[in-house]
């Protein structure tokens, strides 16, 4: 009896110890990751596509929070538009940098984690074959799942749930435009016409390799 009492507590004292270190979560630790995002649409012989790569760093300010920044490159291009005079491509070329915060919860236990974040991307860039330029800054929340493949190395994955973005498009000829916009669950506009819709210029859908250290 006296043997498995001992037993019990040293059993006891293990799982306490275990409980306390993973209370401790990451906080502290700092994170490296890229989100790339790709969207393409295509009407007849007019492709739109969207492609955006955004480099982050951020750390664990709780066991369960993070706060970040990223710093990247979003490129829009609409090939075989059609003018009164001829059929043209259209490049853009956009720098977005966006402060987040994050919010974690694991799930059963596992190496598996959904997150929640907000973010306030900052966009600017111009249109180059018409030198419009393109100012845009607005609120994202979207949410996720990470997946640890090992302690300092994770798969992740998210998905735009609302958003609200205030874009100003500034024309070298003509007069300045500003459009607001809020969408639930948007999917972004790829189409040149982005100067009549005021999307979201960003892609909804991202996915991104994370390093922990």
């Amino acid at each position: 009896m006296k043997k498995i009492l001992t037993l019990a507590s040293i059993v006891l004292m293990g799982l306490t110890v275990k409980a306390q270190e993973a209370d401790q979560g990451l906080k502290g630790a700092w994170f490296v990751t890229s989100q790339f995002g790709y969207q393409q649409t295509k009407t007849d012989d007019v492709k739109h596509t969207n492609l955006s790569v955004i480099p982050i760093v951020g750390t664990f300010i709780t066991p369960s929070v993070a706060v970040g920044a990223g710093i990247g490159y979003i490129n829009m291009k609409s090939d075989g538009l059609s003018t009164p005079t001829e059929n043209k491509d259209v490049k853009t070329d956009l720098i977005v940098i966006q402060p987040l915060a994050r919010k974690y919860w694991n799930i059963g236990g596992s190496s598996l984690y959904f997150f929640g974040q907000l973010a306030a991307p900052i966009i600017t860039g111009k249109e180059k074959e018409s030198d419009l330029k393109i100012n845009q800054f607005g609120l994202t929340l979207s949410g996720g799942f990470d997946y640890f493949v090992t302690k300092y190395f994770s798969v992740e994955f998210s998905y735009n749930l609302a958003n609200f973005t205030s874009t100003t498009l500034d024309p070298k000829d003509g007069s300045k435009t500003t459009v607001t916009n809020f969408g639930l669950a948007h999917m972004a506009n790829v189409d040149s016409a982005y100067a009549v819709g005021g999307a979201n210029l960003t892609t909804p859908l991202a996915v991104g390799f994370k390093f922990i250290f």
